[in-house]
């Protein structure tokens, strides 16, 4: 059963965010998810030691009824018959839990590892090939996606296509999952009030299809640090700031989002730490260091756009989303076995193994 608590809305989480050198660690957060009844357990995919077909199929194993989605994986990253027939083989595994979650990710990514890069029309006919693919239906295809003469799975389960999920912060992006995705997955440190803009909308898109509204399910993540000492609050919550608002162009959309002032920025990217960083910066610098460079942050940026301080608090502040018109939380930066403070009278972690 879905949790829901005082705020009305269910919660979802992820697993292994950031960098992780053992991905064992899934299976110990899987399993306390579903004991506090999440309804969803979001991968958060990096390339080395995060692969979702690998934790995905693990995870399938580890839980009976917990969903089970990427959060998130690229198109390009993946030929559309592979990407299809990772998301049936989970299906499979899963009973029809598995969800698929996609995004643009910025050119510069794409540019380095010699993979095209996200334009709409090739998101958006992509998102059919694979449609029909985890369908059974034979897929010739030449067009912004891609040239394939001849695509099938051979073999599928008796499942459904796994909702598609899209990643989305600008209204281009939010308009596109209106239109032709299941779900909209939101950028954290998105404020209630952002949140709300962002699904105004993701529901003008829906009306303008033709769709019914609320076709599309919105998940807005929300970093959490729960019951937390202030050292830890600052890594959990700050550290993860970093890593988004200092990349460039990538912050600036956080900031216009929430309609905050980009100056900040240029503090940020100056400091010491940050100088000669191109890429991310938690693939360089440690927990420490990035909460080092976390205290140049607005305290507005991270204490109006997550969930911190005591259960209370962090209810009242999913409840605040919920109104926003959220369908559903991802809770961030803290795993599921390190949210117990959360569900006071749900005992989870290692003690019940």
């Amino acid at each position: 059963m879905d949790t829901e608590i005082s705020s009305g809305v269910p919660l979802g989480a992820y697993t292994l965010p950031g960098r992780v050198a053992d991905p064992r660690a899934a299976i110990v957060q899987a399993e306390a998810a579903e004991r506090l009844g999440l309804r969803t357990l979001w991968l958060s995919e990096r390339w080395g030691t995060k692969d979702l077909g690998v934790l995905a199929g693990a995870l399938s194993q580890a839980t009976s009824t917990l969903r089970i989605a990427s959060g998130i994986t690229h198109f390009q990253s993946r030929h559309p018959a592979l990407l299809a027939s990772l998301a049936m083989t989970a299906q499979g595994l899963s009973d029809g839990r598995f969800v698929l979650g996609v995004g643009r990710s910025v050119d510069a990514m794409w540019d380095a590892v010699g993979l095209p890069r996200s334009a709409n029309a090739s998101i958006v006919d992509y998102a059919d090939i694979f449609r029909r693919l985890c369908r059974g239906e034979k897929v010739r295809y030449d067009g912004p996606a891609g040239k394939y003469p001849s695509l099938r799975l051979n073999d599928i389960p008796d499942q459904p296509v796994p909702p598609l999920v899209f990643a989305a912060i600008g209204s281009k992006g939010l308009a596109l999952a209106g239109r032709h995705f299941d779900g909209v997955l939101l950028h954290p440190f998105l404020t209630p009030a952002a949140v709300a803009r962002s699904v105004a909308v993701v529901r003008e898109a829906e009306k303008s299809a033709g769709r019914p509204v609320g076709s599309v399910r919105v998940y807005a993540t929300v970093v959490v640090a729960c019951d937390l000492p202030a050292a830890d609050e600052l890594a959990v919550v700050g550290a993860r700031a970093v890593t988004y608002y200092q990349i460039p162009g990538f912050g600036e959309r956080l900031a216009a989002v929430n309609g905050w002032d980009v100056e900040p920025l240029q503090s940020l990217r100056s400091h010491p730490l940050l100088a000669d960083i191109k890429g991310s910066a938690d693939s360089v610098l440690t927990r420490e260091q990035l909460v080092e460079v976390a205290s140049v942050l607005p305290t507005a940026w991270t204490g109006e756009a997550a969930a911190v301080g005591s259960a209370l608090r962090c209810h009242q502040v999913f409840a605040s989303y919920r109104e926003a018109g959220a369908d559903e939380l991802v809770l961030h930066g803290s795993t599921p076995d390190l949210i117990g403070p959360l569900f006071p009278t749900i005992k989870v972690g290692l003690e019940q193994e």
